[in-house]
């Protein structure tokens, strides 16, 4: 499991970065929504490496950033994940507290498994509003990558 959870984390930094260069050279056509978005996809990640390594995080879940930032967090927290890969078993339970302050216990499996779901979410959300503004988007399927 750990190479193919290795498998989807450069997959998901691959399209990361792609999503991030398509921004930056349409950023005068690109809706705020997109920025914001972006931002809250990468501090999510952030925050979840944060909660299995036991560190407290340095961004809200909704924080904005400047892209080039979100771009260097991205490469920051794809990193840090690879390490979780390495130095973690994946089906230790770990306890952290939500943005909400409510406690909560997942397997490290379960929530790299989360926030690789999550940032596919978000990319498909950010692809949406590209082709709205008739920008042409990376295809980000994770079948074409494999390809």
């Amino acid at each position: 499991m750990e190479e193919f959870f290795k498998g989807l984390f450069t997959y998901s930094h691959y399209f990361n970065q792609k999503i991030a260069e398509v921004i930056l050279a349409n950023n005068a056509k690109m809706p705020t929504r997109s920025l914001e978005l972006f931002s809250h996809m990468v501090n999510a990640h952030h925050i979840w490496n944060c909660r299995i390594m036991g560190a407290n995080p340095q961004v809200k879940v909704w924080s904005m950033h400047p892209l080039e930032e979100l771009m260097a967090m991205d490469n920051e927290n794809y990193k840090i994940s690879l390490d979780i890969l390495t130095e973690t078993e994946l089906n230790t339970s770990i306890s952290y507290s939500n943005s909400k302050g409510n406690q909560f216990a997942n397997s490290v499996q379960d929530i790299l498994f989360h926030v690789n779901n999550h940032s596919t979410h978000h990319r498909g959300q950010i692809v949406m509003l590209m082709r709205q503004q008739d920008i042409e988007p990376p295809v980000t399927d994770y079948i074409f990558y494999k390809r």
